[in-house]
């Protein structure tokens, strides 16, 4: 059942977006962005709603007309969850959005042109308390930096963040996180442990462009997981070419998988022999489906047969230990005299698990509303 990590976090400094904390031992939050047209404000607000159903503590919008920023507005009056504005250029965007209501800003301030609009802006955001994101993109590197280094390297993604940070220094406003995205694993991954080094604020992870759906979540748990478990990142993104509900789905996985932080269940499944007395398989996917709005942190264990199944089965809130005809039944390590029917499993094991969630949501051991410290 849920352990302690024994990763160390990197210390840092303390924002806010919204009421979501990041930074300084806050839990790593987990967030995606909107694919819909901003524009389209009933699309964007359905799958903002289906990004928190899920379990998104933070969701980005992007901004690019001041059609689109006053869409925002009415956006942001449905729903609940914080709300990042995704701005390059036009500074103008990010001082309307402010109006009305953004919880984030994401915006270069060396690219939003000469210093007294960079200083509105940061003005602004410094009045209504608004943080802002620096984000960095291997493919989106200035001309200079680009020519001086040849090709994207850690060294020329740190440069970029750092030319962003130090004008946010220079305008005494330190209420900021930073990403250096990259598309390879590698270099994403050198550049936040350089970057890592050079500030206090918190960092933002993530492997841009990262592919598919399945590709995608692999090189992201590769990538984002070596740097999580160095104790590096504070939010994080994992960026899919897929529904953006993957990209929460995902997300979490990684979190749970490092013990870092828990939302949702955690299927202990076996990958199926011939031992198998039931359709384990078939079983765990439609539970995945069937469950996805369960957001307590449980660990349900569904294994096959009786090499493994009463060992992981004893460790898990609940599990099944298949068996011939009926499995047995386990609850917080102990073996149940109740079995259950091989060929009838799904309901039966649904309205199980959902009853365990909530004994042990309203026992108090577990919050799941809301991030805690």
């Amino acid at each position: 059942m849920q352990h302690e990590s024994p990763i160390k976090r990197r210390p840092s400094t303390r924002i806010y977006v919204g009421d979501v904390p990041i930074g300084d031992g806050a839990p790593i939050s987990v967030q995606s962005m909107t694919n819909t047209r901003t524009t389209d404000v009933d699309a964007t607000v359905a799958q903002i709603q289906s990004l928190e159903k899920v379990g998104a503590d933070i969701v980005r919008v992007s901004v690019p007309t001041m059609d689109a920023a006053e869409a925002f507005k009415q956006i942001k009056q449905q729903v609940s969850v914080p709300l990042v504005a995704d701005i390059h250029f036009d500074y103008r965007i990010a001082l309307k959005v402010a109006e009305y209501g953004v919880d984030c800003l994401r915006i270069n301030p060396g690219n939003i042109g000469k210093e007294d609009r960079i200083r509105a802006v940061v003005d602004c955001a410094r009045d209504k308390n608004i943080p802002i994101r620096i984000g960095v993109n291997g493919g989106s590197l200035e001309k200079d930096i680009q020519e001086k280094y040849g090709e994207p390297t850690a060294e020329a993604l740190v440069e970029s963040a750092m030319r962003h940070v130090d004008i946010l220094d220079r305008l005494n406003f330190d209420q900021f996180k930073v990403s250096v995205k990259a598309s390879d694993a590698f270099l994403a991954i050198d550049s936040y442990r350089l970057l890592a080094n050079k500030i206090d604020q918190p960092l933002h992870l993530g492997i841009t462009e990262a592919g598919g759906a399945r590709a995608g979540s692999v090189k992201s748990a590769i990538g984002l997981g070596i740097l999580l478990s160095e104790g590096i990142g504070d939010t994080l993104r994992v960026s899919l070419a897929a529904n953006p509900v993957e990209e929460i789905k995902v997300g979490f996985d990684i979190l749970k998988s490092l013990r870092i932080r828990s939302r949702g269940i955690n299927f202990i499944a076996c990958p199926t022999c011939s031992r198998q007395e039931f359709d384990v398989i078939a079983t765990v996917n439609a539970l995945e489906e069937r469950l996805e709005d369960v957001l307590t942190p449980m660990d349900v264990s569904l294994i096959g047969c009786v090499v493994n199944g009463p060992g992981e089965a004893e460790a898990a809130h609940l599990g099944l230990a298949g068996s011939k005809n009926k499995s047995a039944l386990y609850e917080d390590g102990k073996r149940l005299k109740e079995r259950l029917d091989n060929n009838a499993l799904l309901d039966q094991l649904e309205a199980k698990i959902r009853a365990k969630a909530s004994v042990i949501e309203q026992s108090g051991r577990i919050k799941i509303n809301q991030i805690e410290e």
